[in-house]
């Protein structure tokens, strides 16, 4: 019905809920209605959000947790459960990456740093809220993959290589609870204009010229355009989607 709040009352957690497009999803979520948990590792940043929010008329929790431990990821989702009663969806957000540099040239550390956050990240993510939902009945999760889990991009390997993992994982929960009444889906952002794409754009001049041109929308995403389309796979107007990868990105990778 237009006008309608898609996410009305249900309880949302939202990781790297810090910034970007983590940012957007908690302006998003909560302009939809629901009550929100924020999670992320600078909780200066978290409070201004909730407090941003709660002055919306919002109702809105923060944790501040890394996502690479067990132990915070599960304390994010009893937070939601013991201040809300359930877990009615989420969005795994928190993400790293770094590119420019060659295969053959990148160290070991960079590589687990980049898998431990990227996939470690939301396996961890995946387990606390699935258990969670079966709890009630199910629910709704969203994974951000990118369009690196979609194709190869250059000298950005692991990152490739994980985002693609984000996607397997989504597919694997999907299949495995969707009679269970959890739906696990994944968007996959193109270019958005978050804080770390800035920089990318300020050390590689003309970078994003040559993205717009390889782009049939030729422009950069706004944060809150990536955010709109987690709102919407949470939401019961996707009620018979689960296990798709979700391109958001312009026409990049459409074939």
């Amino acid at each position: 019905m237009a006008g309608e709040r898609t996410l009305e009352g249900k309880v949302a957690l939202i990781t790297g809920a810090s910034s970007g497009i983590g940012a957007a999803a908690g302006r998003v979520f909560a302009r939809e209605g629901a009550r929100i948990v924020l999670v992320a590792r600078r909780e200066d940043r978290l409070a201004e959000l909730a407090e941003e929010l709660r002055a919306g008329g919002a109702e809105v929790e923060y944790a501040v947790a890394d996502v690479t431990r067990r132990a915070d990821t599960a304390r994010a989702v009893d937070l939601a459960v013991s201040r809300f009663g359930r877990l009615d969806c989420a969005f795994n957000n928190a993400g790293w990456g770094t590119g420019r540099t060659p295969l053959h040239e990148m160290d070991d550390e960079l590589y687990d740093r980049i898998m431990d956050v990227n996939v470690r990240g939301v396996w961890n993510c995946l387990r606390d809220e699935i258990a969670a939902m079966l709890k009630t009945g199910g629910g709704t999760i969203v994974n951000n993959s990118s369009v690196a889990g979609l194709l190869a991009t250059p000298v950005a390997a692991p990152y490739v290589v994980a985002k693609h993992a984000v996607i397997g994982l989504t597919k694997a929960a999907a299949a495995e609870y969707a009679a269970q009444g959890v739906r696990v889906n994944a968007v996959a952002p193109g270019t958005t204009r978050t804080e770390v794409v800035e920089e990318w754009f300020a050390a590689v001049p003309g970078m994003e010229k040559r993205l717009h041109e390889a782009t049939p929308q030729p422009r950069t995403a706004e944060p809150a355009e990536i955010a709109e389309a987690a709102a919407w796979l949470c939401s019961s107007r996707s009620s018979f989607v689960t296990g798709v990868a979700m391109p958001v990105d312009g026409g990049f990778t459409m074939v």
